[in-house]
């Protein structure tokens, strides 16, 4: 005779908790349609300025869908590995659960049927047995679909590795028909040519950014066009101009123990850099402590001075649209196209290199944030 408390307690420590997470395969699927559209992208790329931008475009198409499919992968090894430990939490449960199932099954008719309690209590035993049939059904269901969920999870791995692979190959040939669509373009308004001795000069004395960006106008000779009239109804709008996570901001210290007053953006190597709105490169090249810098103007008083670049692309003096390239994140692209797991993606390991962005209005800074778009970090 099976006992009835000690069935229904085997039957509801099996509440499928693995049943409510999301399902990372819809995930997959629209990062490969991501790397999908990049791919035809850059097939439908024409030539000249247009083709600039449509690389352009297709290198940051390919590498949102990377960063998709990475992060699809990681959500499924985290659920491969939720579902494993989970059913083998069980174990136990499940086994003393088919064993009550089968002493069921193979209990005689007229054994079952008979009750110490007589009638009622056969009754009874078949009302038990009558209401546990759908529960044991659902269980039973529930299993099922969770074992199928792990062989869906394990060849979404294999899938998904695959189409990653194709990514990667995709943006490595995106980056460098744009490296040869740029240094092939001839078509960029100039705006002025840099004098090197000024430059030089400049570099030589100043011993802050403030200073530095005091002498650019001494730079040229008279007033420089701004790129826009007034760019001030774009604040709070702008895309940053690499795509990545923000680790620092404003005033916030570094591991250094220095503050200051921009953000820093953690990357994957060899991440595209692009203008975040049309502007005027006032500046390329090393100063300071900043590495190599590229400082924008958009207008005139507004500075955007964007150092950490492995790679740039622009000169002195050119005159810029939107989202168009300035240069790639320094490291070894062929890091990023490992898949961290699943304790060190948060910890931004891939995200090895770092883009320090700061905003200067009539050479005060400001915070960067008050002009571009919060981000997801």
């Amino acid at each position: 005779m099976i006992h009835r408390g000690a069935f229904f307690a085997a039957l509801l420590a099996l509440t499928p908790a693995y049943a409510q997470s999301t399902n990372p395969s819809d995930a997959a699927r629209a990062a490969a349609a991501k790397l999908e559209q990049a791919a035809e992208t850059m097939r439908t790329a024409d030539s000249g300025r247009d083709r600039v931008a449509a690389l352009t475009e297709a290198v940051q198409a390919f590498e949102a869908g990377l960063a998709a499919t990475r992060d699809g992968m990681r959500r499924a090894a985290i659920r491969e590995d939720q579902l494993t430990r989970e059913l083998a939490a069980r174990d136990a449960e499940i086994g003393r659960l088919l064993g009550a199932l089968q002493a069921v099954g193979t209990a005689p008719t007229p054994l079952i049927l008979l009750h110490p309690d007589g009638p009622t209590g056969s009754a009874r035993a078949g009302m038990l047995l009558s209401e546990l049939t759908p529960a044991l059904t659902a269980q039973a269901d529930d299993l099922r679909n969770a074992l199928k969920e792990l062989a869906t999870l394990r060849s979404l791995q294999t899938t998904s590795t695959e189409t990653l692979q194709a990514g990667l190959q995709g943006v490595q040939n995106a980056r460098s028909e744009l490296a040869t669509a740029v240094s092939d373009r001839t078509d960029l308004p100039q705006r002025f040519t840099d004098d090197p001795v000024r430059t030089a000069i400049l570099i030589d004395s100043a011993s802050t950014l403030d200073s530095f960006a005091a002498g650019l106008p001494a730079l040229i000779d008279g007033p420089i066009e701004a790129a826009q009239p007034d760019i001030a109804a774009l604040k709070g709008t702008l895309i940053l101009p690499v795509q990545g996570q923000i680790i620092l901001r404003s005033g916030d210290t570094d591991a250094a123990g220095v503050k200051r007053p921009g953000i820093v953006l953690a990357t994957r190597p060899g991440a595209l850099v692009a203008t975040p709105t049309a502007a005027t490169v006032r500046y390329v090249g090393s100063l300071l402590d900043l590495g190599t810098v590229v400082i924008l103007e958009p207008q005139d008083g507004v500075l955007f001075v964007l150092s950490g670049l492995g790679q740039v692309y622009v000169t002195a003096g050119q005159v810029l649209p939107q989202n168009a390239p300035l240069g790639l994140m320094g490291g070894n692209p062929s890091v990023s196209g490992t898949i961290a797991s699943t304790q060190t993606e948060g910890a931004g390991t891939i995200l090895s290199e770092t883009l320090y962005i700061e905003v200067r209005q009539d050479n005060d800074p400001v915070d960067p944030m008050q002009w571009f778009q919060s981000s997801k970090d």
